[in-house]
Formats: structure tokens, sequence, C-alpha cells
């Protein structure tokens, strides 16, 4: 099975406000491993950055306006992604991105069926406790000292990590349950399988009790 993990980085925070896409980054996972194959790009917003955004990202127009507008790189993108399922953290944000710059150039979005968002795995999994993505790598000591700034492509990769890591430990559960299940379902079956006990009673018994029973006045069983 091909999935893609995939990291945007933006000019701001929110579509509604004009803000774009500043880079692109994908990582191949095929049968829950890690590939070599990945997709990097920058890409002119044709707009400022916020300094916000460049706070995060280190990303300025000055230095991305040499690169390719979005219109330029998307089928290159949708070329490599093709009809992969996608993993992404926070899943909202950059399908919502990215499907914005898809319906600028008359391309079809990506279908959000076909998303699986880290984020909500891990608040699932691990109620109450952190779940950004700086987390998940301490929690499954993946080395994410290169972090110094958000770069799409870096962080596509630690993610793709932790994925693996949640995936690998919801199998390794779910197996344990099944196996659980199985054993008090076997311990079940062996507690109420014993087979029937037939006692037999000797003759000379049976005449006793019957000559005792000849002895009892007005006997109860002779009413009914």
């Amino acid at each position: 099975m091909r999935e893609i993990a995939l990291d945007t980085e933006t000019t701001g925070l929110s579509t509604a406000d004009g803000d774009r896409i500043t880079e692109i980054g994908c990582v191949e996972i095929i049968d829950k491993k890690i590939t070599n194959n990945t997709y990097h790009v920058y890409i002119n917003p044709e707009r400022e950055v916020s300094r916000e955004a460049t706070d995060i990202s280190g990303l300025t127009f000055d230095f991305l306006k040499q690169f390719r507008t979005f219109k330029d790189e998307y089928q290159g993108f949708l070329d490599f992604i093709s009809d992969s399922r996608l993993v992404i953290h926070n899943a909202p944000f950059d399908i919502g991105f990215l499907n914005y710059e898809l319906s600028l150039v008359g391309a079809n979005p990506i279908d959000p069926e076909n998303v699986v968002d880290t984020l909500v795995m891990a608040k699932a999994k691990y109620p109450g406790s952190p779940a950004t993505l700086d987390a998940l790598c301490r929690k499954f000591s993946v080395n994410n000292s290169m972090r110094l700034k958000h770069g799409a492509l870096i962080d596509a990769e630690l993610l793709a990590e932790v994925y693996i890591n949640m995936s690998v430990e919801l199998r390794q559960n779910a197996l344990f349950a099944n196996r659980k299940c199985s054993t008090s379902g076997e311990q079940s079956r062996r507690a109420y399988s014993i087979p029937d006990r037939v006692f037999t009673v000797p003759e000379d018994e049976l005449a006793a009790h019957r000559e005792s029973l000849k002895k009892i006045t007005n006997p109860i069983w002779d009413m009914l």
C-alpha cells in the first residue's frame, strides 16, 4: 500500500485572507516503510509572507519569488501523490490550502476521505497528552534536532516516522486485544464444556431405598 506523508508551509493562516502555499514536502511510504522517493518544491506565492509565517518557516517573499508558481508546479505534485492515501498532521489546514490552490488552476480537489490525520489519531490514542509533531517525536524517540524551523520536507520526513511508529503500536495493541479475547473465549469454552458425568447406583442400594419408602405413612407423592 502506497501512502504519502505530506506537509505544507504558507504565507499565513487563512485562504480567506488570500494566503497561499509557499512550500510542499512529500515522503513516500510503501507498506509502512519509508522509501527514498520524495517530492519537494518551494513556490512563489505571488504575495508577501506574513511576519508570523516567516518566524515559523524562515521563508520570505524575497527568497520565494525566484521559484515557479503553484500553477507551474501543481501537475508534478498531482503526479507524485497520484491516488495514494495522504498522511497529514492537522489535515484540514493543509487540505484547505491545497484545495484552494487547486481551485485557482481549475484542478479537481483532494478528497478528504483519502487522508489520515495523525493529529486526530494522536488525540484519540493519547487523550490529554500533547499531540504536536514535536511531542510525538519525543514520544517515539524520533530525532527532530534538525527542525530549527518548520520546513515542509523535514516535517514530512518526521511525520512519516511518527506515523509508522503509531501504526505499529496500534497494530500491536490490536493483536494483543485479539489474542486476549481469543484466550478468554477459549477459557470460557473450556469452563462450560465439561462432559456430563454418569453415576450408577448399585442394585442393593435401590432395593433398600424402596423398602424405606414403604415405611412412610401417607407419602405426599400418593396425593398428587
